[in-house]
């Protein structure tokens, strides 16, 4: 009698414990599909803008339903993309990369974690979470757009924007320096993410 109790409890947990397991699962976004660009201006004057490579990037699904995601980035392979004179260029990378502002040497990488995500529509979602940037890190909370194939998810997309100086990057800020002059650096850096899913997933 034990040992058919002990069977018919084995069959369930199997058979429902492996539901639930499969209700959950993570989903990979294609780092070779998939682009982080970035603007940074000066207060008075020119702007320069380029790309990051994202090194990894994933998400969680529950029943059809996004849950939390992570993307993370490396920052040794920021680049520009205005400047033309390579020599002009590889100043600015160098300088980006400089313990000025990224410290990329010590910091290799910068992290964004999705903690809660929140449908706004069918193709809004509302996502909180954490930005990580030399080891600092800072609540953060946008809008992200979603394309879908049908009931699909294919891509995402996500614009914001975030306070360098919040991460202890303080080089040409106005709020550290005077008389900085046309010299002065905006602290807020543009960054637009589109993640391309290595296979589109079925939301509920």
């Amino acid at each position: 009698m034990l040992k058919i109790i002990s069977m018919v409890t084995s069959f369930i947990l199997i058979t429902f414990g492996s539901s639930v397991y499969a209700a959950t699962k993570a989903v990979n976004f294609s780092p070779a599909q998939s682009k982080v660009e970035w603007v940074g201006s000066k207060i008075i004057g020119s702007e320069h803008n380029g790309t990051i490579s994202i090194k990894e990037a994933s998400m969680k699904v529950e029943n059809g339903v996004p849950k939390s995601a992570k993307i993370i980035v490396d920052m040794n392979s920021i680049k520009n993309r205005d400047l033309k004179d390579k020599k002009y260029n590889d100043k600015l990378i160098g300088h980006l990369k400089s313990d000025d502002f990224f410290g990329t040497k010590k910091y290799k990488e910068s992290t964004l974690i999705i903690s809660k995500i929140q449908k706004v529509n069918d193709s809004k979602w509302r996502l909180d979470g954490n930005l990580t940037i030399k080891n600092k890190t800072k609540s953060v909370s946008f809008i992200a757009n979603s394309t879908l194939n049908g009931s699909k998810l294919k891509a995402v997309k996500v614009d914001f924007e975030f306070d360098r100086t919040d991460f202890d990057i303080r080089y040409g800020s106005g709020k550290f320096f005077d008389n900085l002059g046309d010299k002065m650096i905006s602290d807020k850096v543009q960054i637009k993410v589109m993640l391309m899913l290595e296979k589109p997933v079925e939301l509920s």
